[in-house]
């Protein structure tokens, strides 16, 4: 096999430095690429800084996922990023002998897109640095690093090094590290990482003209070498292989020993070798995520195994969960304080996203024989049952986002029954205009009253009070088919179209849901309660206003909740159990009946 040449970085023109910005994000990964996109949208005044010359040139994270596709969505970059991806592949679990013990070959995308896509890191985050050029209101600087940054009562005051060596300062008011594992921010911040880090080594090596017979993962889970095979755009592939403790990297990073393992492992021999690493994963969350007007997101806040390919994905959840909080504070909609809904708000998901690798990767690389054949054994036995075979093939077993607490109000029901704290599916609907599209293209980014009903003017009626003009929230009905849709002043109607959205409201006819900028319910009014719905959020709005905690892992102050029997509800706060991660930059795997992507 060959090896390809390695292309050359490019510059970027900067722009002046001696203005003041809303937000300055410290790492133009996918993570800090994505948060300046959505503030772009918003007409947020933001500044990227990113000490390399240009966006990352070798593979790194090769699997992006449903609800990271929906964010590209959100940014208006989606068309752009779905023709140079693999879409809603699959995973072959191979015994040592080579039989196939179970597949996974999910074919529901209840947030709009398949579960599972192979992508390049470096063609999506050429794209997210291109979708920067729509807004006058963003800013990049490449080539330029952080080297400290201190904070007062009106906002962050930066030191940065230009690619000559000269200092220069830059002024915000909000600071995001999203700067990777070694997080210059996290540094300045003092924050330690909580968590493990295994001693397992894994030897990846990428190649492009890779021609092979299947489109899915092939997992390897044999004990004398764990490894895996996972598929990529335009003829590319990764392999994976698990060192053992006896073996040196520089041994098996020889020529001779990467060919024979690609070779006893289905490679095409005509491949070209992009790249060789080996790396150690790790399990670590920081003890807290923000402090003041400062904050953590990515890489720099959670490191997660690779099995899952969950290590991106989370990263552009943060994005997604950060940009709308911050460009409501800049236009004045929500006080300061809603930044600690964020940790309150992520932390629970990551450490399940963090628990699901390591329990993928201990299927995917038993410690011995006897492990292997009860693991192996038991998905066989499971297979037999319907059920069971389509909870693991659909990819059921990946936890949902749910937020126990933050920004919203609960309704009462019990976790496994509500909406509140939920992303919303993404069904397809009819439009106005008739079109069929996506739910999110009639929602928009922005918040958003949505009712699933038969009688929209009746409902909206009495969605008279002020919180949700002051939240700029736009009214949606969604009524059934065969239901005539009226022009109504105010209110967009669209029609369900394949049943998904009665699906998803199935238990709230009628009710009136307040929906977040990212899609996620804040609260579920029942019929007749808007008065007491909409005072409700006005305080949860309120509270922002009391400025911000440092990143405390307190839980917000308790809200009432909406329920039919009017009790009040307390959210807990998430857990944050130990586990263990892996280092900024390193790539992550994508396959996993125990919780890939």
């Amino acid at each position: 096999m060959s090896r390809a040449p390695v292309p050359s970085p490019s510059g970027n023109a900067a722009p002046a430095v001696n203005e003041r910005y809303s937000v300055a994000i410290v790492g133009a990964g996918p993570t800090g690429l994505t948060l300046a996109n959505l503030l772009g949208l918003e007409g947020v005044r933001a500044l990227v800084i990113e000490r390399n010359a240009t966006t990352v040139q070798e593979p790194r994270a090769v699997s992006i996922d449903d609800e990271s596709l929906r964010t590209m969505q959100a940014a208006g970059l989606v068309e752009m990023v779905l023709p140079a991806i693999v879409p809603g592949y699959g995973s072959d679990y191979l015994s040592q002998n080579g039989r196939c013990f179970v597949s996974v070959r999910p074919t529901e995308a209840p947030y709009g897109y398949p579960r599972r896509n192979a992508f390049r890191q470096p063609v999506l985050e050429r794209r997210l640095r291109e979708g920067l050029a729509r807004f006058a209101s963003v800013g990049a600087l490449f080539g330029h690093a952080l080297e400290s940054f201190s904070q007062h009562d009106h906002g962050v005051s930066l030191r940065v090094r230009r690619p000559d060596g000269r200092p220069v300062e830059v002024r915000c008011d909000y600071l995001v590290g999203c700067d990777g594992a070694d997080s210059t921010v996290r540094r300045g911040l003092d924050v330690a990482l909580e968590g493990s880090s295994p001693s397992e080594r894994w030897l990846i090596v990428d190649l492009e003209n890779s021609e092979v017979d299947s489109p899915h993962t092939i997992v390897f889970c044999d004990p004398a070498r764990p490894a895996i095979a996972l598929p990529g755009p335009d003829r590319t592939r990764r392999f994976e292989f698990k060192l053992h403790p006896t073996e040196r990297d520089e041994d098996l990073l020889a020529p001779r020993a990467i060919e024979r393992l690609l070779a006893t492992h289905g490679a095409d021999p005509r491949s070209t070798i992009t790249r060789t690493v080996v790396y150690r994963f790790h399990a670590r969350v920081a003890a807290r995520w923000a402090a003041g007007r400062v904050v953590l997101a990515g890489d720099a806040a959670h490191l997660t195994p690779p099995f899952a390919g969950q290590g991106m994905n989370s990263g552009i959840r943060d994005a997604h969960n950060l940009a709308w909080k911050l460009a409501a504070i800049v236009q004045g909609v929500v006080g300061p304080g809603i930044l600690d809904t964020y940790e309150a708000e992520r932390r629970r998901h990551v450490w399940e996203m963090i628990r699901l690798a390591l329990r993928m990767g201990r299927v995917m690389a038993p410690r011995n024989r006897l492990t292997a054949w009860a693991v192996q054994g038991g998905f066989r036995l499971l297979g037999l049952c319907p059920p069971a075979r389509d909870y693991i093939a659909e990819m059921r077993y990946k936890p949902t986002p749910r937020f126990a607490s933050g920004f919203l109000v609960p309704d009462g029901r019990s976790a496994r029954r509500t909406l509140v704290g939920r992303l919303l599916p993404q069904p397809r609907v009819v439009a106005s205009d008739n079109r069929t599209v996506r739910l999110d293209t009639v929602l928009g980014n922005r918040f958003a009253l949505l009712v699933w009903t038969a009688r929209p003017e009746a409902v909206f009626a009495a969605a008279d009070q002020p919180i949700w003009e002051r939240l700029g929230a736009k009214r949606i009905a969604v009524v059934p088919p065969g239901i005539d849709r009226e022009a109504l002043p105010g209110i967009e109607t669209v029609r369900d179209t394949d049943g998904g959205v009665a699906a998803a409201l199935a238990r709230y006819p009628d009710h009136v849901l307040l929906l977040r900028p990212d899609h996620y319910v804040a609260a579920c009014i029942p019929p007749g309660e808007l008065a007491r719905g909409a005072e409700a959020v006005a305080a949860l709005v309120g509270r922002t206003s009391e400025g911000l905690r440092g990143g405390s892992r307190a839980a917000p102050p308790a809200h009432r909740g909406l329920s039919r029997d009017r009790a009040i509800s307390r959210s807990p706060t998430g857990p944050a159990p130990a586990a263990a991660n892996r280092r900024s930059g390193t790539p992550g795997s994508a396959c996993g009946p125990a919780g890939s992507r």
